[in-house]
């Protein structure tokens, strides 16, 4: 039996028990959107709430994309992030296949006073792309990258990955900032900062933003550019989720050989404070064309310290580059070489815990200090099943060039961004390793300035505020104009005083 007819029948079917016949055709194309019983859910303030079945049922029968409600084939799948030791259960995600979806999805949340959490790539570290009883706007069907050469402008989808649009940008010979994990969501990534292998040469991923398409929490889809809606404009880059879901971001692009110099150089670990005084004095002063990361890490295959580069200037100045680099120690092994800009872009992918829980804590420095150096290496303790990293992501250059009230993103002071990440079998209690990494973080916290808050964890809400600086009380001003209940929460949260 063709396909066609086993929808005839089923139709027929359907209508003959008494289902309308609209309603019908819509659950036989999509199963997704049969709704058998009243679903329990909580609000944002977390109260329980009681969702009618028949108002449930609407809203997927709305859809173009899918309702997921426990149970469901794909509920499972969808609901998970990156950190395996996140395990929360939203009462419905809603998987949008355009901007009415996005728009009926904030609308349904809102009126029901519903927690809402809104992912694209889930790679919170602390689970702000997931919830358990509330709502998950999942954007993963909202993925497309159109560039147009000639203006050297992206139109990226909210949902796209980070790869989609290096892809798509380097066919052309342009490129903008798109972190350093393929798999990385556009929006998460881009709303809270934009760290990058080219971050330096181009700007944070923020920086490069023209124009965005944000769905607020009264469900109003608007434009924010320089021109229109400035002042959201200025918020939203650098503010995290706070006010609203973007469904389109237009990127500038720049023109880049595609082949870059990149890769890891390893050390012994007993060359740990060489290569970190190296990296404190060479990373501060480094040209704009060179990214470089540095860390020391630990786990079942052993310890070691490393330096990861891309560097995209010019050929003729590539050696004289990576024979400074290369005097920093003696090493043990040298992945440093020629390579495509995607294929590095890719390159540490495989390297994310996927099957393990993880925890991290960040801050921004301006300088890396001997006494951190110390700090560093002392705290570095072995363990016979937590991994540990503490690294460092190159910033200053052309971020350090943009002032600190010109996007709500404040840390233009910060040469790196510092942090401690560990991860370890989901099936562990997760609690001693945490408290590790926090007593660890401690001994270096004195030394930073402020968060990235795409790093956000556990923070209190003064320590939050504080973290926006200067910009605090016009960010204020905007959460309470545009979300005034606080719809949009699972982020560095500015709690409206509206």
């Amino acid at each position: 039996m063709n396909r066609r007819r086993f929808a005839q029948l089923s139709l027929a079917a359907a209508v003959a028990a008494g289902l309308p016949a609209t309603r019908a055709f819509a659950a036989i194309l999509s199963p997704s959107m049969r709704v058998d019983a009243d679903v329990d859910a909580v609000t944002g303030d977390g109260a329980s709430v009681t969702l009618a079945r028949t108002a449930v049922q609407e809203l997927g029968e709305s859809l173009r994309g899918n309702l997921l409600l426990p149970g469901h084939a794909t509920y499972e799948e969808a609901r998970r992030v990156l950190n395996a030791s996140i395990d929360r259960r939203p009462a419905l995600i809603v998987q949008p296949k355009g901007v009415a979806d996005v728009k009926r999805a904030v609308d349904f949340a809102r009126e029901s006073s519903l927690l809402v959490a809104v992912k694209c790539g889930g790679h919170s570290f602390s689970g702000k792309s997931t919830c358990d009883g509330g709502m998950m706007i999942d954007l993963s069907l909202l993925r497309s990258v159109r560039v147009d050469p000639s203006a050297r402008i992206a139109q990226v989808s909210g949902g796209s990955l980070l790869g989609d649009m290096d892809h798509d940008t380097m066919a052309f010979g342009l490129v903008t900032t798109a972190g350093t994990v393929s798999h990385t969501g556009v929006g998460g990534l881009t709303l809270g900062g934009g760290f990058g292998r080219v971050a330096r040469r181009f700007g944070l991923a923020l920086d490069n933003v023209s124009a965005v398409d944000i769905v607020t929490a009264d469900g109003t889809l608007r434009r924010a550019s320089a021109t229109e809606n400035a002042d959201l404009f200025w918020g939203v880059r650098g503010s995290g989720g706070n006010l609203g879901v973007v469904t389109s971001f237009e990127f500038q692009l720049h023109p880049m050989d595609r082949e870059v110099i990149g890769g890891t150089i390893g050390f012994p670990l007993s060359q740990a404070r060489q290569i970190l005084s190296f990296y404190a004095d060479y990373g501060a002063d480094a040209p704009d064309e060179l990214y470089m990361d540095a860390g020391l890490s630990g786990g079942a295959g052993g310890d070691s310290a490393w330096l990861q580069i891309c560097y995209s200037g010019p050929k003729s100045a590539a050696d004289g580059i990576l024979r400074t680099i290369r005097s920093a120690g003696t090493p043990i092994f040298d992945g440093i070489a020629p390579i495509d800009y995607v294929a590095l872009q890719k390159s540490g992918d495989v390297t994310d815990p996927r099957a393990r829980g993880s925890y991290t804590k960040s801050g921004f420095i301006a300088e890396l200090a001997p006494g951190m150096i110390d700090a560093i290496i002392d705290g570095f303790e072995s363990d016979p099943v937590r991994s540990r990293n503490v690294y460092f992501q190159h910033g200053g250059g052309a971020i350090a060039r943009v002032a600190p009230d010109a996007t709500a993103f404040p840390h233009r002071h910060g040469t790196f961004n510092a942090l401690v990440l560990i991860d370890y079998p989901v099936a562990d209690d997760p609690n001693p390793h945490i408290a590790w990494a926090r007593r660890y973080w401690a001994t270096l916290e004195s030394y930073t300035r402020g968060f990235y808050i795409n790093e956000i964890g556990d923070e209190a809400k003064a320590v939050v505020d504080e973290n926006y600086m200067g910009n605090y009380g016009r960010l204020l001003t905007l959460k309470n104009r545009y979300d005034p209940t606080n719809l949009f929460r699972l982020n560095a949260n500015i709690v409206p005083t509206a």
